[in-house]
């Protein structure tokens, strides 16, 4: 995930902006990955799940309103030009889901849906007396899949690149 402006933004002297972008796994650096990419598209078409789609200049880029990443790894091991390299050993992405203020259960309204689409259960609600379930969040359990998101009937989830170091 990057938020960094774009050469094209570079270039027309848009300095404000910004943009979150999800790299597909198993991407290089942005840097890298952006010199590497061939744009060719077979990522793209290589995706089960559809949710890679053709982002600015040309380049792949997560979807998460289409769906969820399943991590079968077909977009990487279909990538020619090593922009995406498909490592079973390493982690896809360092990207976890984070719950905005603007979500129900926080706000006192019954919604559990975030945590009925957890494929890895990840997303828990504490029980407390007199109120509403609060979502947590096990960054631990968190694979940054994505599957949370769509279904969230206030779009209060956020998908973000987090260290290691803060996960565990």
């Amino acid at each position: 995930m990057t938020k960094d402006i774009s050469r094209a933004q570079f270039l027309r002297g848009d300095f404000g902006a910004t943009r979150n972008v999800v790299r597909p796994p198993w991407a290089l650096e942005e840097p890298d990955f952006v010199d590497t990419c061939s744009r060719g598209g077979d990522c793209i078409s290589a995706c089960p799940e559809k949710i890679l789609v053709k982002g600015r200049g040309g380049f792949p880029q997560v979807n998460f309103a289409a769906g969820e990443c399943t991590f079968c790894g077909d977009c990487a091991k279909t990538c020619k030009s090593g922009a995406l390299t498909y490592m079973a050993n390493r982690p896809p992405w360092a990207l976890k889901v984070r719950i905005e203020p603007s979500c129900l259960a926080l706000k006192q309204v019954v919604c559990h849906t975030c945590g009925e689409c957890c494929p890895t259960g990840a997303i828990r609600f504490r029980l407390a007396a007199g109120t509403v379930a609060r979502p947590e969040v096990d960054l631990a359990a968190c694979t940054g899949c994505g599957a949370c998101l769509a279904p969230c009937p206030v779009s209060a989830l956020a998908i973000e690149e987090i260290a290691a170091e803060q996960a565990a």
